[in-house]
């Protein structure tokens, strides 16, 4: 027999936003965390959706204008921070390009984990460094398509074209993993360690090791 003991597992749920730069930030951190700890641990990441603005026109808007619409002169200041955050984990903040309506990226995020946690965790990533960073807008079928292929996710097309498909589950989703949370990133390690926001990878580190023991 080996002196090794079998690694544990660590199931993470994350409830997120495609529009919300806080958990792309708070994603970058995890992945860093995982990397550091694959060692120790098997871990399952599922990611569950949740909608910070559920009226946001489908047709999108300019982002700048909506911020500014939204938290009128601060908005300058927010930028302004949000890209030395992103600085922080090696990205490029942009404010370029839309934004609007998420559900079509929650229902592409569901399919992909039809297809495997790993695609659903590459796909989340793809989608995020579109945005954020491409002024890609979340709401634009090509740009969703284009992800799902990068990723390997199959039958995208045809799913994403009939806008009731996965409709109901992430509808359900909302409700179960997002109805009795304020804001995201929110994340429950192995059911019952519970964190929230963009957390640097020492706090994620902390957070597997209690919840293991």
């Amino acid at each position: 027999m080996s002196g090794t003991s079998e690694k544990k597992l660590v199931r993470i749920d994350v409830s997120s936003d495609t529009v919300c730069p806080w958990c792309f930030v708070g994603k970058k951190n995890l992945d860093k965390a995982i990397a550091a700890s694959n060692d120790k641990y098997n871990f399952e990441i599922i990611w569950h959706p949740f909608q910070l603005n559920p009226d946001a026109p489908k047709e999108g808007i300019d982002k700048r204008e909506y911020y500014r619409r939204k938290f009128g002169s601060q908005s300058v200041r927010m930028e302004a921070r949000m890209s030395e955050v992103f600085k922080n984990v090696g990205l490029e903040y942009s404010l370029s390009g839309l934004t609007g309506n998420t559900m079509d990226s929650h229902r592409l995020i569901y399919f992909a984990r039809q297809q495997g946690l790993d695609k659903q965790h590459d796909l989340v990533e793809e989608l995020n460094i579109g945005y954020f960073t491409q002024g890609k807008y979340i709401g634009d079928h090509k740009f969703l398509l284009e992800s799902a292929a990068k990723v390997g996710i199959e039958g995208a097309d045809e799913f994403l074209k009939d806008p009731n498909n996965g409709l109901r589950e992430v509808e359900e989703e909302l409700k179960t993993y997002s109805g009795n949370i304020t804001g995201v990133p929110y994340y429950v390690i192995n059911g019952n360690h519970k964190l929230s926001g963009g957390q640097p990878p020492e706090v994620f580190l902390r957070a597997f090791q209690v919840a293991t023991t």
